[in-house]
């Protein structure tokens, strides 16, 4: 089992933790990482764009002028494409983008994902953390204890205290067991994690 070390809001190493190597130690699948770091930014686009073809734009339903003898290039619509305020060539419709995953890919994706942050040590466990009130300053002053800019901060349950503080610092993100992803956990350089923390995803994902 790979071992790391748990500090306080200080920054100063009290102890050490084991993790669960079913969860910590996977053989580290970069595949199926990629795989859900693309399903999951496919699945959050809407897909609503639109617009217009010459079906379906106003005006022009008759052959502005006679086929032959005018002088001009032949015409059969104001609403061809190549007229002000026509139709456009291969409009875009509303579609979905939406991927899937199985559940077992998933769960191997996040695994690999937590994996690759503790052999990178870029996993750093707290033993816990409490804030009495909702002050940013006192959230950036413990990121800035453990010498951490860009992190995803997963706590056990929703502190309220926390999350808000945590909210108004720029690249900084806060996650609960059931809302982590290998997206965010790829996009941030550090993983704060609690002891707390911890705990549970080895209870989940073990």
């Amino acid at each position: 089992m790979a071992q790391v070390s748990v500090y306080n809001m200080e920054g100063k190493e009290v102890g050490t933790l084991e993790l669960n190597d079913a969860v910590f130690g996977v053989k580290v699948n970069e595949h199926l990482v990629h795989m859900a770091v693309v399903n999951q930014l496919a699945n959050n686009r809407q897909g609503t764009q639109k617009a217009k073809t010459r079906s379906e734009v106003s005006g022009g339903g008759r052959k502005p002028w006679r086929q032959k003898g005018t002088g001009h290039a032949r015409q059969g619509s104001t609403r061809a494409p190549q007229w002000t305020g026509g139709g456009v060539v291969f409009a875009p419709v509303p579609r979905s983008y939406t991927m899937k995953m199985n559940k077992k890919e998933k769960r191997a994706a996040l695994k690999s994902a937590l994996t690759s942050r503790v052999q990178d040590n870029k996993l750093i466990v707290l033993d816990e953390l409490k804030l009495d009130s909702i002050k940013t300053k006192a959230m950036a002053n413990v990121l800035k204890n453990l010498n951490v800019s860009k992190a995803l901060v997963i706590l056990n349950s929703n502190d309220a205290n926390v999350v808000l503080s945590a909210r108004n610092i720029p690249d900084v993100k806060t996650a609960q067991i059931n809302t982590i992803n290998v997206y965010d956990i790829m996009k941030y350089s550090t993983v704060v994690v609690t002891k707390d923390a911890v705990a549970s995803i080895e209870e989940v994902y073990a």
